[in-house]
Parts: C-alpha cells; sequence; structure tokens
C-alpha cells in the first residue's frame, strides 16, 4: 500500500554527507526525510581519521551518535529503504521507494556515495579500507615507515609516489603489468629509492584484511604491510542521471560552489561529487548543503 509524504526536502543517503545536510535543515526547523539503505562505502573500514574530535574512532560509531544527535530534531525523520525512482513535476520532487512509498519534496539532495571497483585480484576487496587504502591523509599515519606498496601506473604512480614518500621510505611501486611511465618518470623513481615490480599480481594474502605479503603470477612472494590503490569507480545511485544530473569527465555529479547540480532544485554533496574522500569532508560538504538548501526555500518563500 502506497502512502504519500510532503517534505521541505528529502535526503537520499543517510551516510555522514545525508546526516549533516539532515541536521543542518532540521535546526533551521525544515521537515526533512532522510532515506538510507544502510551501506556506507567505508563500513569495512575499522577506524576514521584525519575528523577533528573523532580521530581513530569506528565509522560506525561516528555514524550512531550523529544519528542520536539528529534524532533530537523532531521535524527531521528517517526511513530505512531503498530509493528506486525520483521523477519532477513541475518545482515537487516524487521518490519512489522499493517498497512502494512515495514521498514528496520540493528540495532534493543527493547524498549517495560511489561506488569502488575493485581490481579483479584475489583477497583485494577482502583487504579495502584496512591494509588496502587509498589516502594517506586518512590512513597513512598508521602506516608510516612501515614496508609499504602502491598500485598503478603511468602518470598516476608518479603522482602517488610522490605524496605516499613523505609517509614512509620503504615504498615500491607494483605495475601488474609492464610499466607505462616514461624515462623521465622512471628516473624520479630510481633517484628515490622506489623500486618497480612489473610482475603480475595474482593474490593478497591477509589475514581478516591485513594484508601480509603479495603473490605474484610467476610464483614469488613479497612482504607487504599495506597497499595503495585509486579504484575506479561509479555512481551508487542510478538517480541523479535519471533526472538529469550532469557528471564530470571524473564521473562525480557535477556542482556548483552552492552544491547545485544542473537541475533546479537539486543539490549532492559527499563523496559522489567531491574528490575528497573523508569523513570530515562528507560532513562539512554536507551541512553547506543544509544552508543552502534553506536558503533558497527562504528565497522562495518570503
Amino acid at each position: 500500500m502506497k502512502s504519500h509524504n510532503y517534505y521541505d526536502a528529502v535526503i537520499i543517503g543517510g551516510s555522514y554527507a545525508g546526516l549533516s545536510a539532515a541536521m543542518s535543515l532540521g535546526r533551521a526547523l525544515r521537515n526533512v526525510l532522510v532515506i538510507d539503505s544502510g551501506l556506507p562505502c567505508n563500513r569495512q573500514t575499522p577506524h576514521s581519521h584525519n575528523f577533528l574530535s573523532q580521530d581513530g574512532r569506528k565509522p560506525q560509531e561516528i555514524a550512531d551518535l550523529a544519528l542520536a544527535q539528529i534524532q533530537q530534531y523532531k521535524t527531521v525523520r528517517f526511513y530505512k529503504g531503498l530509493a528506486i525512482n525520483a521523477t519532477q513535476s513541475e518545482n515537487i520532487f516524487d521518490v519512489e521507494t522499493e517498497n512502494g512509498e512515495t514521498f514528496s519534496a520540493r528540495k532534493l539532495i543527493f547524498a549517495t556515495g560511489i561506488k569502488d571497483t575493485m581490481p579483479a585480484i584475489k583477497g583485494f576487496a577482502e583487504c579495502w579500507g584496512i591494509s588496502a587504502i587509498h589516502c594517506p591523509y586518512c590512513h597513512g599515519y598508521e602506516v608510516r615507515q612501515q614496508k609499504t606498496g602502491i598500485l598503478a601506473n603511468g602518470e598516476g604512480a608518479l603522482h602517488y609516489a610522490r605524496l605516499i614518500n613523505q609517509w614512509t621510505s620503504d615504498l615500491t611501486l607494483f605495475t601488474n603489468g609492464p610499466s607505462t611511465l616514461t624515462e623521465e618518470q622512471t628516473a624520479k623513481f630510481i633517484k628515490h629509492n622506489i623500486a618497480i615490480i612489473e610482475t603480475p599480481v595474482s593474490e593478497i594474502i591477509h589475514t581478516n584484511g591485513q594484508l601480509i605479503a603479495l603473490a605474484f603470477e610467476d610464483g614469488t612472494f613479497t612482504g607487504l604491510s599495506a597497499i595503495y590503490y585509486r579504484p575506479a569507480f561509479v555512481q551508487h545511485c542510478p538517480l541523479p542521471e535519471k533526472l538529469g544530473c550532469e557528471l564530470n569527465e571524473h564521473g562525480l555529479i557535477k556542482i556548483s560552489g552552492f552544491q547545485k547540480t544542473n537541475v533546479p532544485g537539486v543539490f549532492a554533496c559527499g563523496d559522489n561529487s567531491n574528490f575528497g574522500r573523508s569523513v570530515a569532508m562528507a560532513v562539512s560538504s554536507g551541512s553547506m548543503t543544509g544552508a543552502f538548501v534553506n536558503h533558497e526555500l527562504i528565497e522562495e518563500d518570503f
């Protein structure tokens, strides 16, 4: 049986960006609905770092505390489920869930995140977010000066090496096949004593996601504590594109400085529209989005 409810804003995605937007709007006395399916991208990560006052906490603990605080704002409601469709009629958005319920709102916020594409290496997905990591600002301190790898090639490998060399002097590049580095780029690795191994990787040997060694197709192994990798990704939710939201050349939702998409009334925040993939940056973008949405509602009503 379908129900139909009307809100100032519906937020699709109830992780850090979505919760932060909900808090801003709740404090502005706006009627808000947060729809969340409960699958945050960092659900496998044991600890969150580089977030003032929350450094070292488990991501779920941060989310649970945020949820408890936001529930104090009585104009914010939560719906556990998956949004499967969103349509626009004049200035109203209708969002349908997989359970057949429909919710309407004047504004729509996508805080839906992205979905990483893991390399076809046995054991890699199990290590992702634990010892196979993407951001030294989030995880580098914990593996500082340990035996560390980079899984990359070409220009991207050089960029990563320059950055991660700040955290460890025991660094190896694994190109997972023939190197595409130029002679000049290769010389930079040699200058900084960063070995380049081109042998294809067959498996990550690990214990509960903690990397022990890389196994190669030629039967050899190398011990390792952590490996950096920048995965390809796709949008976690297809609804922004279905509504006509444009993506940029990197596959992120294109937004203005006010978190607006190209579709009037639709905003985006968090990983789906921001290269800075961290809890702190997601919270920041969500807080700004809530304020910008409230300001747009005020402009329309006053």
